[in-house]
């Protein structure tokens, strides 16, 4: 092609970004940088009924957040302005209008009953409906006369009923359909608003753009939208279609499973750049071993030719183990900022140092939604199973209980300060005085103090940041607690 690169992401703003729509945004944005073309953003409007207050911004605020800028668009402007079609409405029409001139495109005065009617009457003969063409054999007189009455109409295309429509798709080579499977679908709605089809070609041709990046599931429409081009006797653009993105082999990512949005995975506590490096690879292969980018390093990395052609597996305990890694390699201080308002969730007001909690948490943490359940324990402790105590490592043992917990509260009482050393350096010294092993008393300590089988840190760190009145509170609760147990054994 003899044009400048220009590309274009195309979200409906119908409520928060499908993960799938992200992909397709960072994909254009990544060839787009990669050939120092343009990249614009359009917002494709044209089903009013289905616009979602706000979700403009939403798509603005996510791709900013992703790190996706673009060239042109309704909040920068540029050249091809407006870039929101319902500003655009007034373009349309003319074209639909010339293609009904060169019979390419015909008015429809069907009634959504008759269509409804005649659909019936297909399906009960077995037969897979699609329009008849019906009124493109009105006569002219009777087509101006009913322009003329105001009665409501469409502008259908009307798709050849011989031969074939093919195109060459960068990722899937060679596409063609018989024409006589292709619809007549409706250009211009009844309300005077292009339909998403029909806007999508006009505007690629306005705003000049090269290349199509979209998801395959308009591979079945390309055609059509290739006769309108040859209609026009405009240029058509080179596509490259995107494999879907699914959940398993069977099901796409959907609302119900909390998995299909953006905002979905930012709500729980995962890292948009871990987001959007787990992105970029679900689909598409660098061609080497590497599995972490910045952006930077994708747009110098990005190929057409490796992307995938067969349904991409959206793993969610991939993106886990990527996002683990990326919070293991933030500053302690990035950190600490952004797992403290998942630790106020439960633990406000209970004087907890965050900063030492961090410390033992940055390593253990795979996504910060999870931190609250985590350190659930530091607020409360809750109930649990008496078989916890018994560390089959440490070949603990029922008798030994009792006292292991009460040499640790005899150790831990007088300590002052009450500091991580100083309660390191007693209890190493007065398990040594018993005669006893570190894990017979380290292990039920830890137990007995948080009731977790695995804690951020053992049994003196968990003591270190409960404090000394909390610790001993436990300490003795669970002390009594197994005593009233032997007792009731005992009757």
């Amino acid at each position: 092609m003899n044009k400048p690169i220009r590309t274009r992401f195309a979200p409906s703003p119908t409520g928060f970004l499908h993960m799938g729509s992200l992909r397709t945004a960072l994909y254009c944005f990544l060839f787009t940088r990669k050939h120092g073309g343009t990249f614009i953003l359009r917002i494709e409007d044209t089903d009013q009924e289905r616009q979602v207050p706000g979700a403009t911004e939403v798509i603005y605020n996510t791709l900013r957040d992703c790190g996706i800028r673009w060239d042109e668009g309704p909040d920068v402007g540029g050249p091809a302005a407006p870039y929101i079609q319902s500003q655009r409405k007034d373009s349309y029409l003319p074209y639909a209008r010339e293609l009904v001139e060169s019979g390419h495109a015909y008015y429809c005065f069907c009634t959504r009953e008759d269509l409804a009617h005649r659909r019936r009457q297909a399906e009960a003969l077995g037969e897979t409906w699609k329009y008849d063409k019906h009124c493109l054999h009105l006569a002219k007189d009777d087509i101006q006369a009913k322009l003329d009455a105001g009665t409501p109409y469409v502008i259908r295309q009307n798709t050849p009923a011989t031969g074939e429509s093919g195109f060459d798709d960068l990722v899937y080579g060679h596409i063609a359909a018989p024409n006589n499977t292709l619809d007549d679908m409706v250009l211009i709605k009844a309300d005077g608003m292009p339909t998403y089809n029909f806007a999508n070609v006009i505007d690629d041709h306005l705003m000049g753009i090269s290349h199509v990046i979209r998801g395959m599931e308009y591979l079945s429409s390309t055609p059509k939208y290739n006769l309108l081009y040859k209609a026009l006797g405009w240029e058509i653009p080179q596509y490259i279609h995107l494999p879907n993105v699914m959940r398993d082999s069977q099901h796409k990512l959907s609302k119900r499973d909390g998995d299909a949005y953006y905002s979905d995975f930012i709500q729980k506590g995962y890292l948009t750049e871990a987001l959007i490096n787990y992105l970029a690879l679900v689909g598409w292969n660098p061609g080497d071993e590497r599995e972490f980018f910045t952006m930077e390093e994708l747009v110098e990395a990005f190929s057409v030719s490796g992307l995938s052609k067969s349904p991409a597996i959206f793993d969610l305990n991939k993106l886990t183990w990527f996002n683990a890694e990326y919070i293991r390699r933030l500053p302690f201080e990035d950190y600490l900022g952004r797992a403290t308002p998942w630790f106020e969730q439960v633990l406000k007001g209970k004087g907890i140092d965050y900063r030492r909690l961090s410390e033992l948490m940055q390593g253990r943490t795979e996504v910060f939604g999870r931190i609250p359940d985590m350190v659930r324990f530091l607020a409360e402790t809750p109930d649990f199973d008496k078989e916890l105590y018994l560390n089959k490592k440490q070949k603990s043992t029922g008798e030994s209980l009792l006292p292991a917990l009460k040499l640790s509260r005899d150790i831990l009482s007088p300590l002052s300060p009450w500091a991580e050393e100083v309660l390191h350096d007693a209890l190493m010294a007065g398990i040594q005085e018993a005669g006893m092993k570190n894990g017979t008393v380290l292990w039920p300590l830890r137990v007995a103090i948080s009731g977790q089988a695995s804690t951020p840190g053992g049994a003196i760190e968990i003591a270190g940041i409960l404090g000394k009145e909390e610790t001993l509170r436990r300490l003795g609760a669970a002390i009594e607690d197994l005593q009233k147990q032997d007792e009731r054994n005992d009757l």
